[in-house]
């Protein structure tokens, strides 16, 4: 029995030296924070578990429960953390459940009914592991690897009611230290729990780290939008698309007017949050098919699939009109963008290089025609 608890243990712990090792290399964070306590809790349970018999049961059970439904709970919303689902609701929830799962425990400890005991404990563990499996297969942006952990969660939640009703119901005995079939399934349970919980946590955030890392190499940083090397891509495959499909398509090149004046005058910072505005202001306003870019410094790109002469001549306008009368907050400064635009119905031989050179001499001729405007080629 004490062999099964120390495996436990050790489990725990060499968990905790994987943490602590990533920690000595990585930034700390609060989701790592809280699994890192929720896994030493769980060990310092398992341990005092493992001295049953010097401390008298009522204390080994009472002491041990409230720490594993504490480190389970620790655990549950780091993984509602990775999932960006742990709100101001979700928080209240745990920190409810948690109290009234050790509350109802020890009311029933006193009572002295190992069935209804074990039943409590199994349906709190229920409760705590329950919104991160539903998130993990119910959400749309959930990986795979997210949902393969969703439905083993669910497979462990099961397995948890399945021992609950069993304790309930069944006359024979079921307790962690009485042998039989039930002590079985109920370590079984108890493995695929560490083992969901600890190596799922580390394959989540590694994913997590991947996404970041694509996110970082595919968007511009300071606006949020597409880098260039993305938008290329990105505008190579939709000529490609409608080219087959025998569709206008739509290629907008702007930049802000008099920008290093802006950067002169207000500085570099107020020149950023210049940036920033134009962008969100411009996404608003976009579909979901379209492309929006930066191509460096203050010349940005915007694609429009499906769009013909008349329909982006007057995006264009609207994007030019809104950012005309746009004001930035607490800085005194207005700017305007100057446009140049061309559509095409592409075929096989469209290449993006080149509406990008006529649509560069498009917004050199909006330049040239006094700035704020827009130039169509």
């Amino acid at each position: 029995m004490k062999t099964i608890f120390i495996t436990l243990v050790v489990g725990h712990i060499f968990t905790i030296i994987l943490i602590s090792a990533y920690w000595s290399q990585h930034a700390k964070e609060s989701t790592m924070n809280i699994f890192f306590a929720g896994k030493c809790v769980q060990a310092f349970a398992w341990f005092v578990l493992i001295l049953r018999g010097g401390i008298p049961d009522v204390l080994t059970i009472s002491f041990s429960n409230t720490l594993l439904f504490l480190g389970g709970s620790l655990e549950t919303i780091a993984l509602l953390q990775l999932q960006q689902k742990f709100q101001r609701k979700t928080k209240n929830f745990y920190y409810l459940m948690t109290f009234v799962n050790i509350a109802t425990f020890h009311i029933v400890i006193f009572l002295k009914q190992e069935d209804i005991r074990i039943a409590v404990a199994s349906l709190g563990l229920v409760t705590i592991l329950f919104l991160p499996a539903y998130y993990m297969i119910t959400e749309k942006s959930s990986s795979l690897l997210m949902r393969m952990m969703g439905y083993l969660y669910g497979i462990v939640i099961l397995m948890l009611i399945g021992r609950a009703l069993f304790a309930l119901f069944l006359e024979q005995v079921i307790g962690f230290f009485i042998p039989s079939i039930y002590q079985t399934i109920s370590f079984l349970v108890l493995f695929l729990v560490m083992i969901l919980g600890n190596t799922g946590f580390v394959l989540l955030m590694k994913e997590r780290a991947d996404r970041e890392l694509q996110h970082l190499a595919n968007y511009d940083d300071l606006t949020g939008i597409l880098n260039r090397r993305m938008f290329v891509n990105q505008a190579r495959g939709s000529l490609i698309a409608y080219a087959k499909r025998k569709k206008p398509i739509s290629l907008l090149l702007f930049d802000i007017d008099e920008f290093k004046t802006i950067n002169d005058t207000y500085g570099h910072e107020a020149g950023d949050r210049v940036l920033q505005d134009l962008c969100k202001r411009i996404t608003s306003f976009l579909g979901e098919n379209d492309l929006f870019g930066r191509y460096g410094g203050d010349e940005f790109a915007i694609l429009l699939p499906g769009t013909d002469e008349i329909e982006s001549t007057d995006k264009a306008e609207l994007f030019r009109q809104t950012i005309a009368a746009a004001t930035i907050g607490d800085i005194a400064v207005r700017y305007s963008i100057s446009i140049g635009v061309v559509t095409v119905i592409p075929d096989s031989n469209t290449q993006l290089e080149t509406l990008y050179t006529t649509c560069d001499k498009a917004l050199y001729g909006a330049k040239n025609n006094g700035r704020n405007g827009v130039i169509r080629l």
